[in-house]
């Protein structure tokens, strides 16, 4: 059961990444745009991208779940300050604290992996197998 709920919460963390990382690619020049307006340089949007569409890729499927998982963590908060901090709206308010709980649920990932039902754990289980026979 353990491994099915991991599944299940890397589906919920990973889900909202996949699919910003899609609508980004999608309305790629309007999201220069944005990131123009909160004083970001456009050349950051294929960055942002990858981290969306690849971390969110990565942290569904159980691939270097640990790695992308503090990736994630960092580029949530990142993300929480830079664009929610306007705390008089509350609104912002509420999009910042959801940040802050997304950014919690990656450290869960930190700290316990992916679970059984992962790439990582296919690959540990490869690699242990291996062992035996040489």
């Amino acid at each position: 059961m353990q491994n099915f709920t991991l599944f299940v919460g890397r589906l919920g963390l990973s889900l909202i990444f996949i699919l910003s990382g899609i609508g980004k690619l999608m309305a790629y020049h309007a999201t220069e745009k944005v990131l123009i307006a909160h004083g970001l340089p456009p050349g950051l949007l294929p960055l942002v991208i990858f981290a969306e569409l690849g971390g969110g890729l990565a942290v569904l499927c159980g691939l270097l779940t640990r790695w992308a998982a503090i990736g994630l963590f960092v580029y949530t908060l990142l993300a929480a300050m830079i664009f929610h901090n306007n705390f008089a709206d509350h609104e912002q308010w509420i999009n910042f604290m959801k940040n802050f709980a997304i950014a919690g649920g990656f450290l869960v990932l930190v700290v316990h992996g992916a679970g059984g039902l992962s790439i990582d754990a296919w690959r540990r289980y490869r690699k242990q197998k291996q062992k035996i026979f040489f």
